[in-house]
């Protein structure tokens, strides 16, 4: 098959879609199909243009369109930067190839359209990835209200997008819940959860883990909160849970990656004088493992009205390194679902930080419950959530899409 993915990031960016863009493109490629990707000659959320027009990588064409005039400074901003990457790529997609199925996400927001657009005039087939759902988000996150034109106007495009997608693959049963609720037929989704490290290896031994031996961790419990820091994350709660475990020398914290909540949580710590975390930038993709690996606790969380919206990346590749993790956020999402049932972690509700520093506590005395739900998260990772389990099930789907193209022609 000639398969076209469509997103505004790509290798070699660090945001999370551009590594499962990355991770999928590339698993396709050894099972024999031709892959190129649409993407952005900037590095997301920064100006210029700094890479390659073109390039082939892993066996993938890459041909990337436009750069970030704006970078993230506004909403404007981003939206002429999203509108610019729309023409582009649009054009791109139209004068190249015709491709046998296009795999579009969601950043920028709605460029599923350009999949509809190629199926309605070159008979390609798309597959929308719904990696979060627009303007849900927007609305969650008190960027949108709910109830003004745009938002409805938003709300309907988006319905269309799915509504028109060969099929649509959801991210948890959350998330397949509330598409339903869309008045989209179940039987046009598909439920593949998303993962974080494409290897699913084992965790590495703390007592020889680079960054432990980096950050001069010795035996201490360290307890880590990495990747995006999103507006749709509870930074407060785990400021305060920060400023709880102060005098707790046993305890450390490492907040690792980048965000617009990110400069927001640090500067809390600092403003209250905090020195019992350890602040480090977005850590290479080959070392994510070893990164997972140093933390004895991961912190998860995602913002009210987030549930069947969202789902933390960072999650699965938690599971995958056999560590528990605390989620901050609603008893109903797919995150807290999975650590309830599966019993590998602990939920706290928003804004209980008194809550969130007791499970941290009780998680770092008591090391072998931490061991406990550590091994029961890696169980389950290997049983139902590994990126090999996610991949097979993209490789039958795009099968499965292209096939049925092939016989309505």
């Amino acid at each position: 098959m000639r398969i076209l993915l469509i997103n505004q990031t790509f290798y070699p960016d660090y945001a999370a879609t551009a590594q499962h863009a990355h991770d999928l493109a590339r698993y396709l490629v050894s099972q024999g199909h031709e892959v190129t990707a649409i993407a952005s000659r900037s590095i997301y959320g920064e100006k210029g243009a700094a890479l390659a027009r073109e390039e082939v990588v892993d066996g993938i064409r890459i041909v990337r369109v436009g750069k970030s005039i704006f970078g993230k400074s506004s909403i404007l901003a981003r939206s002429i930067d999203f509108g610019l990457f729309y023409l582009l790529a649009f054009w791109k997609s139209m004068v190249m190839q015709r491709q046998d199925v296009v795999i579009c996400f969601t950043t920028p927001p709605f460029v599923a359209l350009i999949g509809w657009f190629l199926r309605l005039v070159r008979g390609t087939r798309y597959v929308y990835w719904v990696m979060d759902l627009y303007p849900d988000v927007a609305v969650a996150c008190g960027v949108m209200n709910a109830r003004s034109p745009l938002t409805w106007v938003l709300e309907r495009l988006n319905r269309f997008c799915l509504r028109h997608a060969d099929r649509a693959v959801v991210l948890g049963r959350c998330m397949q819940a509330r598409v339903v609720a869309k008045g989209i037929p179940a039987s046009n989704l598909a439920l593949i959860n998303v993962w974080s490290d494409p290897s699913d290896g084992v965790a590495t031994d703390r007592s020889i883990n680079s960054y432990r031996r980096e950050w001069n961790i010795g035996d201490r419990v360290l307890v880590m909160y990495s990747g995006n820091f999103g507006i749709g994350h509870d930074v407060v709660t785990i400021a305060d849970s920060v400023q709880a475990l102060r005098d707790d020398s046993n305890i450390v914290f490492a907040f690792v990656g980048g965000g617009k909540r990110k400069d927001e949580l640090i500067g809390m710590l600092r403003d209250r004088g905090l020195t019992n975390y350890i602040e480090a930038p977005y850590q290479p993709r080959e070392r994510i493992h070893d990164l997972l690996s140093a933390a004895d606790i991961h912190l998860a969380s995602l913002a009210s009205g987030s549930t069947g919206i969202m789902v933390p990346s960072k999650f699965y590749g938690v599971l995958a390194v056999a560590r528990p993790i605390v989620y901050i956020g609603e008893e109903a999402g797919e995150a807290a679902r999975v650590i309830n049932e599966e019993q590998c972690g602990i939920v706290v509700a928003l804004g209980d930080a008194p809550a969130l520093a007791a499970a941290i506590r009780k998680l770092a005395v008591d090391r072998d419950l931490a061991t406990t739900m550590g091994n029961r998260a890696r169980a389950v990772m290997v049983e139902k959530w590994g990126a090999t389990h996610a991949m097979r099930k993209w490789n039958t789907l795009l099968g499965e899409v292209a096939n049925a193209g092939r016989r309505r022609v």
